[in-house]
């Protein structure tokens, strides 16, 4: 199995450019099941989560077409087309590795009046119940079953009538899965309490880039009005906030100066305002964000929170940054209640963390070591990489398939930068 070796101390420095974002590809991608016509994915970044799901449709008839490119490119043109749904059926086999496949469960419900979706699976990072999913759905008119590990939804005759659905808890699967049942309703659908982030945008851009009609975009409280049919469309995917985010801590805790090319400062402001709590210099313009550290880093005391609050997705990333800060930093866990894995691993690099609950107390330490450690989910695994950039001595970090989800080509984006680092085939 690959691993990446990391040999710390260098000083990052350069331009880095941001790929498209996981999170919104994965919500725009099931947007084909809308539609028999084209629908094209621009700057859609190549991870590992993004060909799973890829290969997820096709199992309902989509051709799925990559344009071509250079091996040196980031990101990929796709197009990809349902002419003709042949199967409303997803799997325990390719759902089973990817939570997002759960969102295939909205658009075949709307499109051809049942879906039979797999229980999802994911990163091991806590309890993450899909019941919003189905409340929401079923308030839209659909009759839902749960059987043998699957979940089966039908529309009355006719299509969902769709209805309004008032949120107890934020949830950004259950807002994208609902958005997209909604579009092709018979009525007026309204969400209340939905979220915010721009990953929502992104995608409700996408549904009316196709016909939909939707207002209150950016809020909190959604409008759909359905339309017969969606037509197919051509889109932009929006960077990665989490990537840029992540990119920015590893400048930090060297000491570097990066330029963040194409990230958005305004989707990013909970991430950008912890950095310079912590003592980094940061800059933007339309083109992209700037970070560089002239001093040595303060400790930040902050809790994970919905959008526009500070994202549970960059969490582990930032606690790694501050394993170098001068004092101790006071981080809480509020979305996910099993989302401290990396900081016993961190532990085993000279960080000195001690965890109660959701509750994190990292104090910082002056200099971190290089050491084999495990990645344990996706975000864990680039805060174990971070750390590598700035301990002493070579660092190894094993089970590659958490950041080949996330993370496109990293060591290349990496060594751009100036880092030793190299994966090698084990």
């Amino acid at each position: 199995m690959d691993k990446i070796i990391i040999r710390g101390g260098n000083r990052l420095s350069g331009t880095i450019p941001i790929s498209g974002a996981k999170n919104a590809a994965l919500t725009l991608i099931p947007c084909a099941l809308l539609t028999d016509e084209p629908l094209t994915l621009r700057n859609l970044p190549r991870l590992a989560d993004i060909d799973g799901f890829q290969h997820l449709m096709t199992q309902f008839g989509v051709s799925v077409a990559i344009a071509g490119h250079r091996p040196e490119d980031f990101g990929r043109v796709v197009t990809l087309q349902a002419t003709r749904l042949t199967s409303t059926v997803a799997p325990y086999d390719l759902v089973r590795k990817m939570r997002a496949s759960i969102l295939v469960l909205g658009p075949l419900l709307a499109r051809a009046g049942e879906a039979t979706v797999s229980l999802p699976g994911g990163c091991a990072i806590g309890n993450r119940p899909i019941d919003l999913h189905l409340k929401a759905l079923e308030a839209f008119g659909a009759e839902i079953e749960l059987a043998q590990g699957y979940v089966r939804a039908v529309a009355p005759d006719g299509g969902l009538p769709g209805g309004d659905f008032d949120f107890p808890v934020v949830s950004v699967g259950a807002t994208e899965n609902a958005l997209m049942a909604a579009v092709l309703a018979k009525g007026t659908s309204r969400l209340s309490n939905a979220a915010r982030e721009p990953e929502i945008v992104d995608l409700c851009n996408l549904l009316c880039a196709m016909g939909a009609e939707i207002e209150g975009i950016g809020s909190s409280e959604l409008v759909v009005h359905g339309v017969p049919r969606l037509n197919g469309a051509t889109y932009k995917v929006m960077p990665d906030r989490i990537e840029a985010g992540s990119y920015a801590c590893a400048a930090a805790i060297t000491g570097g100066s990066v330029r963040l090319e194409g990230a958005r400062a305004d989707e990013m402001s909970a991430t950008l305002h912890a950095l310079r709590n912590a003592g980094v210099t940061v800059e933007s313009d339309a083109k992209g964000i700037s970070v560089e550290v002239h001093g040595p880093l303060k400790p930040v005391n902050l809790s994970t929170a919905p959008y526009p609050g500070f994202a549970t997705d960059m969490q582990a990333q930032l606690m790694a940054l501050l394993c170098r800060a001068e004092g101790a930093s006071v981080l809480t866990e509020t979305i996910f209640e099993n989302r401290y894995m990396h900081v016993p691993e961190l532990n085993r690099m000279g960080a000195n963390i001690e965890t109660s609950g959701r509750t994190a107390i990292v104090h910082g330490v002056e200099a971190l070591t290089g050491a084999e450690v495990m990645a344990t989910d996706l975000r864990a695994s680039m805060s174990l990489v971070i750390a590598g950039l700035a301990a002493e001595g070579e660092t190894q970090v094993h089970r590659l398939y958490h950041l080949d989800r996330g993370y496109e080509r990293l060591e290349e984006k990496l060594a751009l930068l100036g880092a030793d680092i190299e994966r090698v085939g084990g």
